[in-house]
């Protein structure tokens, strides 16, 4: 018998790309932001229950809401793995390229998410449980099916999407407020100029799968313009609310009219530059607006949570 050292195989299914699989499936960049705008809200109900903001609530918080949006992102990718599968940007997700069965996928998913539901309901209160549970069945049952037939799927999703903010309030104050609503209209708001310069991006991806996004329906990009700037111009008052309400001081308040208009800035080069999304100036413009608003809500929220009013 040969006594030759055989080859090291490493099967393709390994723990390292199984990790990465799983962070795919469950969307975990944004998941993450999902969490930290979850952790702004615990902050503000933290300070106003006049207890710490750094606890052990704070952490079955995070818990709970990272499991229910990463089971919510893997249900969503169980829903949509054919259309996954049409659009260049998804195609090697691991339901489409086959590295992932369905039913693994699925019941991962639904562990996760009525999992932390349980777990925020059992370790917080019933109403954070109810409410991040509400929340996943509107992504689910209303804004995935919604995005096939109809444009207004961006604004009925705005609403899940705008409520990790609520949850980490209600996690620590057990009730909805004024503070937890305005985190709500903030982040409802930006998600607008945020998804729609997405859409714009990606429009021939969107409509080769059968996206009905607004610049698909209406390609020549006009009423994407439109609703991007009416978006922007609304989120700077509303940005500067947590002033108003005692939450945050002078400096965020400046802070948070800057960044707006700065956010507003952008999305008026795309606007005015009145070309199709499918030319790839505009699209380089989509970019730039895309970027500013992936800096805009986590820098937003850092300033707020910073210069906070004792």
């Amino acid at each position: 018998m040969s006594t030759a050292t055989q080859p090291l195989v490493v099967p393709r299914n390994s723990a390292l790309t199984l990790a990465r699989d799983y962070a795919e499936l469950t969307k975990m960049r944004v998941t993450t932001l999902i969490v930290m705008t979850a952790w702004c809200g615990y902050y503000f109900g933290a300070l106003k229950s006049g207890v710490s903001s750094l606890s052990w609530g704070l952490l079955h918080a995070l818990l709970g809401i990272g499991l229910i949006s990463g089971g919510t992102a893997a249900l969503n990718e169980v829903m949509e793995s054919d259309i996954d599968g049409l659009m260049r940007r998804t195609a090697q997700r691991p339901l489409p390229a086959g590295r992932m069965s369905l039913l693994h996928a699925g019941i991962v998913g639904g562990l996760m998410t009525l999992g932390g539901a349980l777990y925020l309901g059992l370790a917080l209160n019933p109403l954070t449980g109810w409410l991040a549970l509400a929340t996943s069945g509107i992504y689910l049952a209303a804004y995935t099916p919604l995005k096939k037939i109809h444009p207004i799927c961006t604004f009925v999703g705005a609403f899940p999407g705008a409520m990790p903010g609520v949850l980490g309030w209600t996690a620590a104050r057990g009730r909805l407020e004024w503070g937890a609503l305005v985190m709500f209209a903030i982040v409802f708001f930006w998600q607008f100029p945020h998804f729609f310069s997405i859409a714009w991006l990606y429009r021939e991806d969107y409509e080769g799968g059968g996206i009905r996004m607004l610049p698909v329906v209406e390609p020549d990009g006009r009423s994407t313009a439109r609703q991007i700037l009416l978006y922007s111009v609304g989120l700077v008052p509303i940005s500067l609310l947590p002033t108003f309400l005692g939450m945050s001081g002078k400096l965020y308040l400046v802070g948070a009219l800057v960044m707006g208009l700065g956010l507003f800035y952008f999305g008026l080069r795309l606007a005015i530059f009145k070309m199709s999304p499918s030319t790839a100036r505009s699209k380089q413009r989509a970019r730039h607006l895309l970027q500013a608003t992936v800096f805009y809500l986590p820098l937003l929220f850092a300033l707020m949570m910073l210069n906070t009013r004792s």
